[in-house]
């Protein structure tokens, strides 16, 4: 697809509309070159993080939806990562005029961790213009939800909605957990005091 082809799946309710992020949530950069390079390292080391932190909490008994809810934060990073890292190298330039070529004999657009991410999912389920009432927005468009984004997107906004709205049941039970041992074992906190 050229860059800002769409195609209409459920009438203008879903669109598949395809688009290049070059930096961070809404399209954000900062520092140009080396901002990216600082959000794509940043990225990884988050990564490796999660992975750490997943295989650490799942060698003590904690809730399978905590588990899940990283195991999406996590395949979305890395979904978007991977994109950001290769597909610059892979691809040509996107433009409105053209589609990107695949293996350009010139090489890719940009560099290893220098290259956008592409998002093509659009839901702009209520259109409408703000009421002239309204401060600075008054008279106009209002379109919810206008952002375009993709599956890594969606993966990573379900794995936190899901750890916001059960972080009772998901943490209560590691707390619990950890109250069982100290019980179980209370020669364990002698040794630490």
């Amino acid at each position: 697809m050229s860059l800002g082809q769409e195609f209409k799946i459920l009438g203008n309710w879903f669109i598949i509309h395809f688009t290049e992020n070059p930096g961070m949530a809404f399209g954000l950069e900062f520092a140009g070159e080396y901002g990216k390079l600082a959000l794509s390292i940043f990225r990884i080391i988050a990564i490796i993080g999660i992975i750490y932190y997943i295989y650490h909490i799942t060698r003590s008994k904690v809730s399978n939806g905590l588990i899940i809810s990283l195991s999406l934060i996590l395949a979305g990073a890395m979904g978007n990562m991977i994109d950001s890292a290769f597909y610059g190298m892979l691809f040509s330039s996107s433009n409105y005029f053209e589609v990107a070529r695949f293996l350009p004999a010139e090489g890719g657009y940009t560099t290893f961790l220098h290259g956008k991410v592409v998002d093509m999912f659009y839901f702009p389920i209520i259109q409408g213009y703000y009421p002239s009432w309204v401060p600075w927005l008054g008279g106009n468009e209002f379109i919810f939800f206008r952002p375009v984004f993709n599956l890594a997107d969606s993966s990573i906004s379900v794995g936190v909605f899901l750890m916001i709205i059960f972080q009772k049941q998901f943490f209560r039970h590691a707390g619990t957990t950890e109250k069982a041992e100290v019980a179980e074992n209370p020669e364990v906190v002698d040794d630490q005091e």
